[in-house]
């Protein structure tokens, strides 16, 4: 099977799994997002005002910002509101779904999420293959796939992280080549660009992976860091524009975290504490959700062996990069939501580094085992948030986990461990029902 097949393959099957649940997993992160995408399918424009005056109740709530001149905006980057747009706009053109039915926006933010989530999918295929086998790169995308919260949680509504990551993946697997064409270098940037768009907390990943086309490109990977550079003005031009600060809505929302999280600001100085949480935490680390990641570890002395003129030492320092941000990050368990959310923001960069790792726990007994054990727990528990979250009230009770910190830690009841015991979320499936 050649390396494309296999892409798009797995991109169906990632498609078809991401909806066989039948609803979309909102949050109060994605709801501007999937009113805006109507609006603009609509109307063709980038204001929420008609959507508040809709319902009266979204003015309460901080996502909806009021801008300079007095009109509703939503308070996150646009590029996922652009990309459900687009979509909304054929779904409606070919009358494939009424944009005006009471379902229409999650309907639009559910395709919209998944289908990128799929794409990403395809990407790291891709990526995969240039650093082994294409069997062994389906396997390792389909571990992507359903064994990470990119099955529970980001392809399941417009969380921001559904563009940014499908702007990484895209971005590592054409900076995986040696040498980098002119056209490869502008379109790695350009997905680099997009990705910062979408979600500029992954700006230090994309620093430096876009140093990493100067230093292995040269002059032509220089000039790829163009679209990086306008996709930033852009951005900053918006947010002077509407809410007169570079940074737009975002340090009205930063300034809530002691009322929501019971926090004195957005960092704290206690890293060590972030990095454990997004690793082991009961109720939110990667390696308690997907065991699986763990192996991408064994890829590290590859990199270490093939140095900086390699992509591979380039992705894990950006992964890397990202963690360490994240471990400063005040709210570092993200808020409510099912397992863990912010640590996926490195697994882009972590394919090629798993992927050079396959060959060896392929070949011996006990890794190859103990990778299938791991990955069958990691689909488990990435299933239980696609079809339970939010049915067992982990973040709620016996009290918000935003306030009771303490709850982040305990393994008697853990969010996993609670789901286990919770039925399936009757929300399963109210997308394939009639408004």
């Amino acid at each position: 099977m050649s390396k494309g097949t296999a892409a798009a393959l797995v991109a169906v099957i990632a498609f078809l799994v991401y909806n066989a649940n039948g609803r979309e997993i909102g949050s109060y992160d994605s709801q501007p997002a999937k009113f805006l995408a109507i609006e603009i399918a609509t109307r063709g424009s980038l204001s929420l005002g008609r959507v508040v005056g809709r319902i009266p109740l979204l003015a309460d709530r901080p996502a909806f910002a009021v801008d300079r001149r007095g009109n509703y905006r939503s308070a996150y980057p646009l590029p996922s509101a652009l990309a459900a747009g687009g979509v909304a706009w054929v779904l409606s053109k070919t009358h494939a779904l009424d944009l005006s039915a009471p379902r229409a926006p999650a309907r639009v933010a559910k395709l919209t999420a998944s289908a990128l989530t799929a794409l990403t999918i395809a990407f790291a295929l891709l990526a995969g293959a240039r650093r082994t086998t294409v069997p062994q790169a389906i396997v390792l995308a389909l571990a992507l796939a359903l064994g990470t919260n990119l099955w529970a949680a980001v392809s399941q509504t417009l969380w921001q992280q559904e563009t940014a990551l499908c702007g990484l993946m895209g971005a590592v697997w054409l900076l995986g080549a040696p040498n980098g064409t002119l056209g490869r270098a502008l379109a790695a940037g350009a997905l680099l660009g997009i990705a910062a768009a979408a979600r500029p907390q992954v700006a230090p990943a994309v620093a430096i992976l876009a140093a990493s086309m100067v230093v292995r490109w040269g002059r032509r990977g220089a000039i790829g860091i163009a679209p990086i550079a306008l996709a930033a003005i852009a951005v900053v031009a918006i947010n002077i524009s509407w809410f007169g600060h570079p940074l737009g809505a975002v340090p009205k929302l930063e300034a809530l975290h002691p009322e929501y999280h019971g926090l004195s600001g957005s960092f704290q100085w206690q890293p060590w504490i972030g990095a454990a949480g997004l690793l082991v935490s009961p109720s939110r680390g990667l390696l308690i959700f997907s065991p699986i990641v763990a192996f991408a570890a064994l890829g590290l002395r590859h990199a270490r062996r093939e140095g900086r003129r390699s992509d591979l030492a380039w992705c894990a320092a950006a992964a890397a990069a990202q963690m360490t941000l994240y471990s400063f990050y005040g709210v570092w368990w993200g808020g409510h939501t099912f397992g863990p959310r912010y640590a996926l923001d490195a697994l882009p960069m972590l394919v090629p580094v798993a992927a050079v790792a396959l060959p060896a726990i392929v070949a011996s007994r006990v890794l190859r085992w103990t990778a299938a054990a791991c990955l069958a727990w990691s689909i488990a528990a990435a299933a239980a948030g696609a079809f339970i979250y939010p049915a067992e009230v982990w973040n709620t009770d016996p009290a918000d986990v935003d306030r009771a910190h303490d709850r982040l830690w305990e393994w008697r009841d853990s969010q996993l461990e609670r789901c286990a015991r919770a039925p399936w979320s009757p929300q399963n499936f109210a997308l394939l029902s009639d408004d």
